[in-house]
């Protein structure tokens, strides 16, 4: 009883984080993951049966009709907010702080098949359309990651990930005169020309 009654509050805090708009498709793909989870507070085997049957129909229109595929297993902290439609891949294998967008064109996976990590993505990030995450990463909290960025190393907290593959500026320093920019292999660019994202 008290794990449905967890089930509903979830869905109308998913609610209000996309304002209340019913029709938003990342609340649609919220509804489904919340209903997949909670299948799985249902202790007899037989009774969940026909529930996980009714998750794995909603789960695939949601990817047909939505393009978002967001799995149950995934560990989500409150208050994310997919943005737009189509294009967005999310590991199971993954994980989300509080407090993240998710925009379209989005992937957060494996970098290798045999390599069963994903990005642990802290609270407050923000990740741009397009964006690549890839692999047994971490990103930090407040990180802003730019559009059509690919990431495939750490990204601290408080910073900025640009291009490909990504630079990563701390949000404190300038574009000009800020602390040098580390490229995602922890290389340093040669040259001071800053990455600018869309």
């Amino acid at each position: 009883m008290v794990k449905t009654m967890r089930f509903f509050l979830n869905i109308r805090a998913d609610l209000e984080t996309y304002d209340g708009d019913w029709s938003a498709q990342g609340f649609w793909a919220m509804l489904v993951y919340r209903f997949g989870r909670w299948r799985y507070t249902i202790r007899s085997t037989v009774i969940r049966k026909p529930f996980s049957l009714l998750y794995k129909i909603l789960f695939k229109l949601v990817q047909i009709a939505c393009g978002i595929e967001l799995p149950c297993e995934v560990p989500v902290g409150g208050n994310l907010r997919i943005d737009h439609f189509g294009g967005i891949i999310i590991s199971g294998y993954a994980r989300f702080g509080d407090n993240c967008i998710v925009r379209n064109g989005v992937t957060i996976g494996l970098k290798n098949l045999d390599d069963k990590c994903a990005p642990r993505i802290g609270s407050h990030v923000n990740i741009g359309a397009g964006a690549k995450l890839l692999g047994p990463i971490t990103i930090g909290d407040h990180v802003d990651i730019g559009a059509n960025a690919v990431v495939i190393a750490d990204v601290p907290d408080n910073s900025i990930a640009v291009g490909i593959p990504a630079v990563i500026k701390p949000k404190c320093g300038s574009m000009t005169g800020g602390p040098q920019a580390i490229m995602a292999n922890g290389s340093t660019p040669s040259t001071a020309t800053p990455v600018t994202g869309s």
